[in-house]
């Protein structure tokens, strides 16, 4: 089958289908016409209520209405303008909107900071020495994509930490920790226990003192292995 007009085509899937059960008849509309107008990499067009009340031939106390309908239901994000004069910013969401959108350069930004910031939590513990490979970088993009906080990433840093230095302390034998992997069940875990910021500042607390006492203990078997190395490069010459 061979399409009549090919530019201004869009593609009504189930998000439009989605949108009929939602809006009333004006808002979806609407909600058409944004489709139709909007940049198909972002799912944004920029435009003001009064040219949106002249090309669908409403009142401009309408399209407000509609507009605040279609905010209601999650169906756009709506950046109103500073003044009369200028236009807003209207971006569908990813629900009602059947393309796969760019990355934004905003986006791109939050990402990176958000990824930077992961890395100075682990930088911060001692026992974690990971050199961010693609899988972690991959991690750390899907926890950004989830959602997670940067507060729960930080709290499930600790928990697991403290329970390796435990582990040290039975005398069970590893080494340190080489990837953010080893931390998602703790995020996991992080998000489905009831448990107040206290906790966390006290496990972290008593933390700092076993972190210590590694450091000193690897301190103490480089120094071994070195000596050992050094005496047997005399022995060799």
């Amino acid at each position: 089958m061979k399409l009549k007009h090919a530019n201004g085509w869009f593609a009504a899937g189930p998000e439009v289908a989605r949108a009929i059960a939602l809006l009333s008849d004006g808002a979806f509309k609407l909600f058409v016409y944004l489709c139709l107008q909007a940049n198909r990499d972002t799912g944004c067009l920029a435009i003001n209520d009064r040219d949106l009340a002249t090309v669908l031939q409403k009142s401009r106390r309408s399209i407000v209405s509609y507009l605040a309908e279609l905010e209601q239901h999650g169906v756009c994000r709506i950046e109103s303008a500073c003044n009369q004069h200028r236009r807003g910013e209207i971006e569908i969401c990813d629900a009602f909107w059947p393309y796969h959108k760019a990355a934004t350069a905003t986006a791109s930004a939050d990402l990176a900071g958000y990824v930077q910031h992961i890395r100075k939590l682990l930088a911060a513990r001692p026992s974690v020495q990971i050199s961010f490979t693609a899988a972690d970088e991959k991690l750390a993009a899907a926890l950004w994509a989830e959602q997670v906080p940067l507060e729960q990433i930080g709290r499930a840093i600790v928990l697991a930490c403290s329970r390796k230095h435990v582990s040290w302390c039975n005398g069970q034998v590893s080494g340190p920790i080489t990837s953010l992997q080893y931390f998602r069940g703790a995020i996991e875990e992080v998000a489905h226990t009831q448990v107040g910021a206290d906790y966390y500042r006290y496990l972290e607390f008593r933390l700092k003192p076993l972190e210590a006492q590694w450091q000193k203990t690897q301190s103490r078997a480089g120094c071994a292995k070195f000596a050992q190395a050094t005496g047997e490069n005399r022995e060799t010459k």
